[in-house]
C-alpha cells in the first residue's frame, strides 16, 4: 500500500537527502511534493492531502509549527484523516522535551539513519491504528495546541505596555489594555482602539510573546483578541465559533485550533 508524504525544507540539498533516505527506509512511501517554505507547505498539503508531513521547524515566513497548525485548521472534514506530523529540528533539549510531552515525533538535525528508521516505524504503527477522521483531527488539534502553548512568553517586565502608531506627523501611544484585537493584514497588523483602526508594521509572531497571555488570546493564526473585549461567543450548527465584541461591529471567527478556549460552548 502506497503512503504519501510531503517534505517542507528550505534547503534543497537537505530536502533531497531526506527524500532519498526515506525512500531507502520505506519503499512504499511516495513523496508527493517538496515545499521550500511554510506557506507553500500549507498550500501543497491541502491540495495533495498527504498522510505524512515532515516539516522543518525554522523556515522563512511561517515556521513548521505554524504550517502544521494552518494545515490542521484548514483540513476539510470530508478529506479523511489529517496528516501525521514529524518535525525536523535543530532545537535544544528543552524544545525536544516539549515535543515529547505533546507526543509528536521529531528528528534532530543532522538527520541520523537510525533515528529516522525509528520515526518510520512509529509512523507505520500510527497509520495502522489511526482513529476515525473526526477523532484524529481533534487529537491533532490538541497536540499542536500543546506545542504552540510551549512557545516562551516574555516576562511581565518585558511585556508590551503601549503600541506606537504613526498618525500623520505624530506618533500615537496606545495603551495595550485599550486595544480590542490585533489582526494580520499583509505585512502589517491591524488593530482597533476606541472605535478607530490603525496599522502597525509588526507581525503577529513578534507581537504575541510580548502580550499578557491571560488577557490576550490567539483565536486564529491571524488574530489575537483581548479577552475583556469579548461580549459573547456563539457556535453555529456546523460547530464554528464566532466572537461578538463589546461595542464593535466586527465578528471574529475562531479557528478549530482555538475553539477549545471557549469551554462553555
Amino acid at each position: 500500500m502506497t503512503i504519501t508524504a510531503l517534505i517542507a525544507e528550505d534547503e534543497a540539498l537537505l530536502a533531497e537527502a531526506l527524500r532519498v533516505e526515506l525512500g531507502a527506509l520505506w519503499p512504499e512511501l511516495e513523496v508527493v511534493g517538496i515545499a521550500p517554505h511554510g506557506a507553500a507547505a500549507v498550500e501543497m498539503a491541502l491540495q495533495q492531502r498527504p498522510q505524512v508531513c515532515l516539516l522543518d521547524i525554522r523556515m522563512p515566513g511561517m515556521t513548521g509549527l505554524e504550517a502544521a497548525a494552518a494545515i490542521t485548521e484548514d483540513w476539510p472534514l470530508d478529506a479523511g484523516n489529517p496528516p501525521l506530523f514529524v518535525f525536523v529540528t535543530a532545537y535544544d533539549q528543552y524544545a525536544v522535551q516539549a515535543f515529547e510531552r505533546a507526543a509528536v515525533d521529531y528528528v534532530l538535525k543532522p538527520v541520523q539513519t537510525g533515528r529516522l528508521r525509528a520515526t518510520v516505524q512509529r509512523l507505520q504503527a500510527a497509520l495502522a491504528t489511526r482513529a476515525p477522521a473526526a477523532d484524529a483531527l481533534a487529537a491533532s488539534v490538541e497536540t499542536l495546541r500543546a506545542l504552540l502553548a510551549a512557545t516562551p512568553v516574555a516576562e511581565a517586565s518585558q511585556r508590551l505596555r503601549v503600541v506606537q502608531v504613526a498618525h500623520g506627523s505624530a506618533v500615537l501611544m496606545l495603551p495595550v489594555e485599550e486595544i480590542d484585537f490585533f489582526e494580520a493584514a499583509d505585512k502589517y497588523v491591524r488593530l482597533t482602539h476606541q472605535g478607530r483602526e490603525h496599522l502597525i508594521r509588526m507581525s503577529l509572531r513578534e507581537l504575541l510573546p510580548r502580550l499578557d497571555p491571560e488577557r490576550f488570546w490567539q483565536i486564529h493564526r491571524g488574530c489575537i483578541v483581548r479577552v475583556d473585549a469579548v461580549e459573547r461567543a456563539e457556535r453555529d450548527e456546523a460547530g464554528h465559533v464566532t466572537l461578538h465584541l463589546r461595542g464593535r461591529p466586527e465578528r471574529l471567527a475562531v479557528s478549530r485550533m482555538y475553539a477549545g478556549l471557549f469551554k462553555g460552548l
